[in-house]
């Protein structure tokens, strides 16, 4: 009998860090495969699946009021229900560990407490998408909006990217997408890992794997 995977989040807002941070769990994980024997799979939202991707493009690109707060959460649903069915329910119910940057606690975050959609409505998308699971650890990386944001504009100079939609809308609304996850982090204390995004990347990800031993059978712990 094959046992579920495990499923790891990652959450913050933008420029948190958590991006950087998923990918290193993944790498660390995959590095010791052999010995833990566990497979790991690292994918991110909006998107992850061919699907979530073509959707990604319509929300993290154009003008900021391009959508309605409403139409905004249908989409990011409709995304995560293809990523879900498609790649991260399938991943888990081969064994493998998933590691996902971004997941359903952004769009409450983002769309609910951000742009003020009903979550009794994100509820409801929720259960007929992902239905009853919840991931096993959601690592929240958390920082001051004023660093977040500078970070956030570096990297898309750097880099020269269009995936700028929500770093356009104001400061108060980031103010509230923050207040938002750590209002949910106190809501499922089992399942939330808060961490302090302004410390070195070396230090957080140390936190990080003291943490994820904790879910690893004792056998693979090292």
């Amino acid at each position: 009998m094959v046992r579920q995977g495990k499923f790891i989040t990652f959450e913050g807002c933008e420029g948190s860090g958590k991006t950087t941070q998923s990918k290193r769990l993944f790498d660390h994980l995959k590095a010791l495969s052999p010995e833990t024997g566990i497979d790991v799979l690292w994918t991110r939202e909006p998107g992850g699946s061919y699907g979530a991707e073509e959707i990604r493009s319509l929300l993290v690109k154009g003008d900021v009021q391009r959508w309605a707060p409403s139409t905004e959460a249908l989409l990011m649903f409709a995304a995560r229900d293809d990523h879900w069915k498609t790649c991260i329910a399938p991943a888990l119910a081969a064994g493998t560990w998933v590691i996902c940057d971004r997941f359903a606690d952004s769009s409450y975050a983002y769309q609910g407490y951000g742009k003020g959609v009903s979550l009794d409505f994100l509820n409801v998308l929720y259960k007929y998408t992902v239905g009853t699971m919840r991931p096993d650890r959601t690592y929240l990386c958390d920082v001051p909006v004023d660093v977040g944001l500078t970070r956030a504009n570096a990297r898309m100079s750097t880099h020269h990217t269009k995936e700028d939609r929500f770093e356009g809308l104001g400061r108060a609304f980031h103010e509230s997408v923050r207040n938002g996850f750590l209002t949910l982090s106190t809501q499922e204390t089992d399942r939330f890992c808060v961490l302090d995004g302004t410390l070195a990347p070396d230090v957080i990800a140390i936190h990080i794997w003291q943490d994820i031993k904790c879910l690893m059978s004792p056998i693979v712990r090292g």
